[in-house]
This record gives C-alpha cells, sequence and structure tokens, in this order.
C-alpha cells in the first residue's frame, strides 16, 4: 500500500484539461461576484418581510415554489432587488485587481483601458481627455441609476416598515 502523498500543485487537484477554460473572457471576471454574500442576506431579508399569511393564500390556491416564488415573493421584495443590482453593478463596475489577474489584452473592462489612457504619453497623462473618459465610463451607471431612481427609493423608504 502506498502512502498518502500530499499534492504539492493546484495543477495535481484540479486537472486543467479537465475544467472549461474561462481565463481571459467576460464570465471569468463576472463568476466570482455571482456568490456575493450581501446579496444572499438582502434577499433573505427582503423575502423575510414578506407577510406570512400571501404565502399561506397562494399555497391554498395550488401554487407550486415557482409559483410562490414569482408572484409572492418578487413583485414586494423587486425595491430591494433593483437595490442591490445598482450597488452591485456600481461596485463591481470600478473593479481594477480581478480583471488585471484573470485577463490578458482581449478581454478587459473600460477600468483597465482607462488606466493605459493614462499611461499614453511620454509626458504624462492629459487629464482633459482623462475626464471625458471617465465620463464615458461613468455615464451607463448614471442612466441605470436614473431609470431605476424610483425602485432605488422606495427600497429604502420600505425598509423600515414592517
Amino acid at each position: 500500500m502506498r502512502p498518502f502523498r500530499k499534492p504539492s500543485t493546484t495543477s495535481e487537484v484540479l486537472p486543467a484539461k479537465s475544467l472549461p477554460s474561462c481565463y481571459d473572457t467576460p464570465l471569468a471576471i463576472a463568476l466570482p461576484y455571482f456568490g456575493s454574500a450581501f446579496g444572499t442576506f438582502l434577499v433573505r431579508q427582503a423575502f423575510l418581510g414578506v407577510p406570512r399569511e400571501l404565502v399561506d393564500a397562494g399555497t391554498m390556491d395550488g401554487c407550486r415554489w415557482y409559483h410562490l416564488l414569482w408572484h409572492v415573493y418578487l413583485p414586494p421584495s423587486w425595491p430591494s432587488l433593483v437595490a442591490f443590482g445598482l450597488v452591485s453593478v456600481s461596485l463591481h463596475w470600478n473593479e481594477l485587481l480581478w480583471p488585471l489577474v484573470i485577463t490578458s489584452q482581449n478581454a478587459r473592462p473600460l477600468t483597465m483601458g482607462l488606466l493605459r489612457f493614462t499611461q499614453l504619453t511620454d509626458i504624462g497623462a492629459q487629464w482633459s481627455l482623462v475626464m471625458a473618459a471617465t465620463m464615458i465610463i461613468v455615464a451607463p451607471l448614471l442612466l441605470a441609476f436614473l431609470f431605476f431612481q424610483r425602485q432605488f427609493i422606495r427600497s429604502f423608504l420600505c425598509s423600515g416598515m414592517k
């Protein structure tokens, strides 16, 4: 019988050929953010705020779990989900370190382009162009907030009610 030997590298534990490669893809950037502890806590709290009578009424009407989720839990939780989406997207939109580690030159986000944009000339950055590029990068977040502003504010107003 052979003695147990501890693997020395991760390639011995997880062979690279058995895993689908997502290096240098947008999926590789987004994958760690799907399991957010803040999102899990916020959705749990929003679902706990749904009155038990609504769930019981849906169950008596013959709703299955996916109908309960779609028709009972999600409508009152919609403002909280929108608030989490806006906060999460704006937080990860400005991420710099993780995309630098997981991608090469092919699939970099806009913040990496802005970093390269500041290093274009030998005399230093042209700050007027950097500010213009920053406004272009911030514009989608600003438009998303303006579009979902009512739900975002409603999530804060409903958070203190029972």
